[in-house]
């Protein structure tokens, strides 16, 4: 194309120096130029459809890595567990401690493969889901899922503290919103340092509840704070890299949100200063909307 339109250009010249008939240049120069735009979109096009293909086969390799390493350590541990209790003589405190352990392996693998099922029914059912919105004791929700956290990750009684009104309600799906609630105290645990301090506090603004979790962990850059809520992206760092996750809770409690009419955003003045993820939610009765 390029060759093309450099020698209209050049004919084109020739002739309009010549003095001769340059008509019938003129609609060929038009139509090279037309030609070569028009492929060069296509290109151009074509090269972002290839780069947004590669990015995504990059992140499924991730997280199928991801998904075998979730699913090698609790199995594995679960066969050391059983190995054990089979073994005669086993003190009464080993038991139990052993039991316990299993107990918390078989909670993680429940609630991995709830993650995977949901996301993927968020990925490809988006429009389909329907939401039963009702009013929502507000602080009882963030303590339920507040006490599952910790027991989930054996944290002390005050690492998860919850600033919440006790007559806030709110207009809401109970199910949608505690996964929403859990994914996030339980994404703000994982991704904090000894001593894990999280923050759960609600106000409600005019027709707007505003849910913020804050943590003090390990923070994300800028240019990531958007991206994290994309399916199986995860933010390229040292500190991500060693801990467990698929880039799917995020996106869950994307979708979850967007459901809901609200939206969640993350802020975060960089690595090492914690993030804040807060979640809006309208409150007009579903009458009304």
């Amino acid at each position: 194309a390029i060759a093309l339109l450099t020698g209209w250009t050049l004919i084109f010249a020739q002739n309009l120096a010549e003095g001769d008939d340059v008509a019938a240049d003129v609609w060929l120069l038009v139509l090279g130029v037309i030609a070569f735009v028009t492929l060069m979109s296509v290109m151009i096009m074509f090269a972002v459809f290839l780069g947004r293909e590669i990015l995504e086969v990059r992140r499924q390799d991730s997280f199928i890595d991801s998904v075998t390493h979730e699913l090698r350590s609790p199995l594995a541990s679960l066969k050391l567990g059983l190995q054990t209790l089979g073994r005669a003589g086993l003190p009464e405190e080993k038991r139990e401690m052993m039991r316990e352990m299993m107990l918390d392996d078989v909670d993680r693998l429940s609630a991995f493969v709830d993650d995977i099922l949901q996301a993927s029914r968020l990925a490809h059912d988006r429009d389909k889901i329907g939401m039963d919105l009702g009013d929502v004791p507000l602080r009882e929700l963030v303590e339920d899922c507040a006490d599952s956290v910790s027991q989930r990750h054996h944290l002390a009684e005050d690492a998860i503290e919850v600033i919440v009104p006790p007559e806030l309600t709110v207009i809401s799906d109970r199910v949608a919103l505690t996964v929403v609630i859990r994914n996030l105290i339980d994404n703000a645990v994982k991704y904090s340092d000894e001593p894990v301090k999280v923050v759960v506090s609600a106000v409600k603004d005019r027709d707007v509840v505003r849910i913020d979790v804050t943590d003090r962990g390990i923070g994300i850059p800028e240019r990531d704070l958007k991206r994290v809520f994309h399916r199986f992206y995860r933010v390229s760092s040292e500190g991500v890299r060693q801990r467990r996750g698929t880039g799917l809770g995020l996106f869950v409690v994307s979708a979850l949100v967007r459901n809901l009419g609200g939206r969640v955003e993350a802020a975060s003045e960089g690595p090492g200063t914690g993030t804040t993820m807060r979640v809006s939610l309208p409150q007009a009765r579903p009458e009304a909307a």
